[in-house]
């Protein structure tokens, strides 16, 4: 777990109010050891990554700091296509049990702050009696993916426990000093397990501004070998992620082997192609899209990478 350097980072210095919040975030490795029957490709490995952030902040910033990380965590989550998700909100059981650390207003102070958070941005929460952490209510963002499947992600998590246990303190406006509230944050969880949901979710077939190879350019003969290296150049100086397939093999293996690694876009390149500065434009859904110079296809890649679109249309024809 990361908490403890983030706390200690904090804990460096005694803290004002005028500080707050303090936001510390990393890519951090952690490990867990998972039974070899359980473990699952990318989606539960032993060794993964988390984007792990921790908030300390004042009562009075805490709302507003839960509004940030919830907009953030839904931008996310847009801009990688995932349309449907859940949120739910985590509670205790009032103290009942006692396997809940924290004081009671400090749980109601946590609880209301979520569910506050949650209707300023209109977002619809399932409640989850008694399955908070034992350290403090959380909101769990949970996408459902192209099969419908459902996978916990994003989390906002109070911590009553962690600030007390090192002592964590600042300085208030009335002099004295006072327990910050902590917050734990990730968006992605576990970067491989995201990156697993966002394969399948994609079935391998990311939108253009996502894929690892944006276009493979395919010269016919060596004849148009110049012409082609000029293109991948073209495509390359436009921060466009490009590979050109110079081999010796014939164009209808180039363009299967590309269709089959889902490459979005096939650049074919021959004589005529050549001769008037264009590209054979072929999309490994939509077919062939005929020629079109290759200034107009860059910029209307290059648009499409802009605006993040996930949708499978091809260029304008």
């Amino acid at each position: 777990m990361n908490c403890p350097g983030h706390i200690l980072i904090y804990r460096d210095k005694l803290r004002s109010y005028r500080e707050l919040p303090v936001r510390l975030g990393e890519l951090g490795t952690v490990y867990r050891y998972e039974r070899s029957g359980v473990m699952h490709g990318l989606l539960r490995v032993r060794g993964f990554t988390q984007d792990d952030a921790h908030i300390f902040c004042t009562p009075d910033q805490i709302e507003d700091e839960i509004v940030s990380c919830l907009e953030f965590a839904i931008d996310v989550l847009k801009t990688f296509g995932f349309d449907e998700y859940e949120a739910e909100l985590s509670t205790w059981d009032g103290g009942k049990s006692g396997k809940y650390d924290g004081a009671p207003e400090l749980w109601q102070l946590g609880e209301n702050a979520l569910k506050r958070a949650a209707e300023r941005l209109k977002l619809k929460v399932t409640l989850m009696p008694d399955e908070a952490a034992f350290y403090g209510p959380k909101i769990d963002m949970k996408l459902l993916d192209a099969l419908g499947r459902k996978w916990q992600l994003s989390t906002i998590q109070f911590d009553f426990n962690l600030p007390a246990k090192f002592g964590l303190e600042y300085v208030a406006e009335d002099g004295r000093k006072h327990q910050p509230l902590m917050v734990h944050r990730a968006l992605y969880g576990s970067v491989e397990r995201f990156f697993g949901i966002l394969l399948e979710h994609y079935a391998g077939a990311f939108p253009v501004w996502l894929a690892p190879v944006q276009a493979v350019v395919m010269p016919i003969t060596d004849r148009q070998l110049d012409y082609a290296r000029g293109v991948h150049a073209r495509l390359e100086q436009a921060g466009l992620r490009s590979h050109l397939d110079d081999r010796k093999e014939k164009v209808n293996l180039k363009i299967r082997e590309a269709q089959i690694q889902k490459v979005p876009y096939m650049l074919v390149i021959g004589d005529r192609e050549a001769q008037s500065g264009s590209v054979s434009v072929r999309h490994r859904k939509h077919g062939d899209l005929g020629a079109k110079p290759v200034d107009e296809f860059v910029k209307e890649v290059c648009k499409l990478v802009e605006s993040k679109a996930v949708s499978e249309n091809g260029l304008t024809t």
